[in-house]
């Protein structure tokens, strides 16, 4: 009877190979491999652990971010290194591996390790953080900061659409950060009334209206309420509202301008005050040159004909400012919720 062969040790370390100097052996790898699961799924516990505790907190915990971020990536790390030592390779000589890693960086992870350094840039740095409204020029995206991840960071709009913008481009390009510092900041909305009009009494309406409106900060030094008179226009004089909204309002621009823009129309027609509208005079003269009433007599019209009128329709309910006061009950925010595609953002 022929006896059965077992592969010896040398054997299955030539199939594995050897790191260091050291053979593989089979046990070592699954230890290896076992090692860096666990320290991955350690990772994901702590780091969803920190996420839970951030939601609780009022500001949404952007101080923890850091932590959250630096307990994942450091549970990896070492984890990757006590899996090496699992798998027979002596740590002291890591060095070994500096050059594939270095050969596998210059053959195409330059992109990754570039990212990957940019998130932990933004990380750290002051520029940006988890919580603030940012607006990247170039590419239309404005939205939340919700996450700042290994490669790319995460853009919610507030039509609750998540946008990945890698970090590199945050580092490189010009944003725009609303949130950085402060409060609150100032915004200009641009409007304009007809000539003639009393320039004291726009000023005076538009203000009150302004100050009327529940996102609107109390006028405090430096921080007023104001109206500039910025220009003349073709068939207006060109005017702009300076106000200080509340923070909250400024995360949501377009429901901010919207709101404010409502209160001036508002305002102008309940004092009376009219609004430009682009006009064309236009003189029809008959081959016997004939104009006026007699140009209209001789068309078969009666002089004098113009209809009256029609009455204006009462003031609506601002959809704008209900979805600043409550955004929860807002038509944008069921929009958001729906299954269907949502376009722009407010």
């Amino acid at each position: 009877m022929t006896p059965i062969e077992i592969p010896s040790p040398s054997w299955l370390s030539r199939v594995l190979g050897d790191v260091g100097g050291r053979p593989i052996t089979l046990g070592g790898l699954l230890a290896a491999v076992a090692v860096f699961v666990a320290a991955m799924i350690l990772a994901r516990v702590l780091s969803d652990l920190v996420r839970r505790i951030r939601g609780r907190l009022p500001d949404g915990g952007a101080s923890l971010y850091i932590v959250e971020k630096l307990v994942g990536y450091a549970i990896v790390c070492v984890g990757g290194l006590f899996s090496l030592s699992a798998l027979g390779l002596n740590l002291s000589s890591i060095a070994v591996f500096a050059g594939a890693i270095g050969v596998g960086v210059g053959l195409g992870l330059q992109g990754i390790v570039k990212e990957f350094v940019s998130g932990l840039v933004l990380i750290f740095g002051s520029v940006v953080n988890v919580g603030d409204f940012v607006e990247l020029p170039g590419s239309g995206v404005r939205g939340l900061i919700a996450e700042i991840g290994p490669r790319a960071t995460r853009v919610r709009t507030n039509d609750n659409v998540d946008i990945l913008v890698p970090n590199s481009k945050l580092i490189e390009e010009r944003f725009v950060n609303w949130t950085l510092h402060g409060s609150t900041r100032r915004i200009h909305v641009p409007f304009s009334v007809a000539y003639g009009v009393d320039k004291a009494l726009v000023r005076q309406a538009v203000c009150d209206a302004a100050n009327g409106v529940p996102i609107t900060l109390p006028n405090e030094g430096n921080r007023r309420t104001q109206v500039w008179l910025v220009g003349f226009g073709e068939s207006a004089l060109n005017f702009e509202l300076l106000v200080w909204p509340t923070l909250e309002a400024v995360k949501r621009p377009a429901s901010m301008y919207a709101a404010y823009t409502w209160a001036i129309e508002d305002a102008l027609r309940g004092k009376g005050i009219e609004m430009p509208f682009a006009q064309l005079d236009l003189r029809l003269r008959s081959v016997l040159g004939r104009e006026g009433d007699a140009g209209l007599q001789a068309l078969g019209l009666t002089p004098g004909n113009a209809a009256a009128p029609k009455g204006r329709a009462p003031h609506g309910r601002n959809d704008a400012m209900q979805d600043l006061l409550n955004p929860a009950d807002s038509d944008e925010s069921a929009a958001a919720k729906s299954p269907g595609p949502s376009k722009g953002s407010a």
